[in-house]
């Protein structure tokens, strides 16, 4: 099966190196680029991508913006292309329903793994990526949401997104909860359905925002 993909970048050589990259790989197919994130947004509504490749500071629409609308209007995963370190939006963007991020300098193997992961439905959430989402949490104020909006979970499904806010990995967490990993994809699949989330990177914020998991515990 061929992955579409959208690549969308203010910066010409940038966005083209990516395209280049991705088109040379026999099941990725880059349908569209984008210089700005209404165009990027056209170019999703155009060319239906299973993945949209998205720069998060762009002129006209940015990427935050761009991600929020292609997310409530179609099933395109996001994969923003950031700066990381530099980046103060980085929360804002997996908040609108990007599916993960990539540093600009990424290696070629890194971004072909990436855009497979994301396009398989997958989430890049590395305990890196869990780290920073921790850490902007403490500088927050406290969340106002009470954990009473996790009644509709089990005991077991509740410990699941407890430890997937903690990064592990399915295998992790079926050793941990002593249970098969296939119980835990099964734990983690109710997780997702029962809170309205599209995949891990929003659980682990649900997790915070509830107090389910406090920063730092």
């Amino acid at each position: 099966m061929t992955v579409r993909v959208v690549v969308a970048d203010d910066q010409e050589l940038v966005r083209g190196g990516f395209a280049m990259i991705l088109d040379a790989q026999p099941d990725i197919d880059v349908v569209a680029e984008a210089g700005d994130g209404a165009e990027a947004v056209a170019a999703v509504r155009e060319h239906a991508p299973d993945v949209l490749l998205l720069d998060i500071r762009m002129p006209r629409m940015d990427g935050i913006e761009a991600a929020r609308i292609v997310c409530a209007e179609s099933g395109c995963r996001v994969l923003m292309l950031t700066t990381f370190d530099l980046d103060d939006y980085v929360f804002d963007a997996l908040r609108a329903g990007a599916s993960g991020f990539l540093l600009k300098d990424v290696r070629r193997d890194e971004l072909v793994n990436a855009v497979r992961v994301v396009a398989a439905g997958e989430s890049l959430l590395a305990p890196a990526v869990t780290g920073k989402l921790i850490a902007e949490f403490t500088k927050r104020p406290p969340a106002q949401h009470p954990v009473a909006t996790l009644a509709v979970l089990t005991a077991r499904e509740r410990e699941t997104l407890l430890l997937i806010a903690r990064g592990l990995s399915n295998a992790e967490i079926a050793e941990a909860m002593v249970v098969s990993e296939h119980t835990v994809k099964t734990h983690v699949s109710n997780v997702l359905s029962k809170l309205g989330l599209r995949d891990r990177v929003q659980a682990v914020i649900a997790a915070y925002e509830s107090g389910l998991a406090v920063p730092g515990a």
